[in-house]
Order: structure tokens, then C-alpha cells, then sequence
């Protein structure tokens, strides 16, 4: 027989000094992880998978599945050589956001080129 328990408790969460906050990983960012994974591309399109998710802070699997969306509505290509792939943007393709859609890639990744 399986016993299952359920622990609750009632204990306050107790205001976060500004010590403790600043400690703390951000809880959100300006950019989502495909505008960091599109930077990276664009900083060096023939970095790996595993350098590209090491500089974003995700993992592989995540920055495969975040390549593959950006190449689908593309935003980036891909080229095989060798045993390598080698990603360039398409600075000319319009943003996304129907608020952005007047600025192309190129812009975003010229306004953010000291990010990168």
C-alpha cells in the first residue's frame, strides 16, 4: 500500500531586502532567449550549439529548438560544412511584434551590437 502526504504550510514570506534581491537572478529580461540566440548568431555564426546555449543560458536542447524556430520563420539559415553548421541572420526580414513590424532584424541586432 502507498501512502501519499501533502505537506502544507502556512509560514509568511517575509519582504526581500534590497540585499537579498540584488543577489538573486533577474526574474525577467528584456529579451527573450530567441532574441539572445539571434545575437549570438549574429556575433558568431559559426559558433556550436554548445557555445551558442552557454552564452544565452539555456540548454543545448533548448537552443537547438530556439535555431530551428528562427530558421523556420527565417530569420536565420543554416549551411552545413563539414561536420559544422554555419548560421548567418536575414537582417532585411521584418520583426515579429505587429508593434516592431517597421524594423527589420538588422536594426535590433544594431541597436543591441554592445550586448553581443
Amino acid at each position: 500500500m502507498r501512502t501519499t502526504v501533502l505537506v502544507v504550510t502556512t509560514e509568511r514570506r517575509q519582504p526581500m531586502t534590497d540585499e537579498a534581491r540584488d543577489s538573486r537572478a533577474p526574474r525577467w529580461t528584456f529579451l527573450t532567449h530567441h532574441g539572445h540566440v539571434l545575437v549570438a548568431v549574429a556575433a558568431d555564426g559559426d559558433a556550436t550549439v554548445a557555445q551558442i546555449a552557454e552564452r544565452v543560458g539555456v540548454t543545448a536542447r533548448t537552443a537547438v529548438t530556439i535555431l530551428n524556430d528562427l530558421a523556420q520563420g527565417g530569420y536565420i539559415h543554416r549551411e552545413r560544412r563539414g561536420r559544422r553548421n554555419h548560421y548567418t541572420i536575414d537582417p532585411d526580414r521584418p520583426l515579429r511584434h505587429p508593434s516592431n513590424s517597421a524594423h527589420s532584424v538588422g536594426d535590433l541586432i544594431d541597436a543591441l551590437a554592445d550586448l553581443a
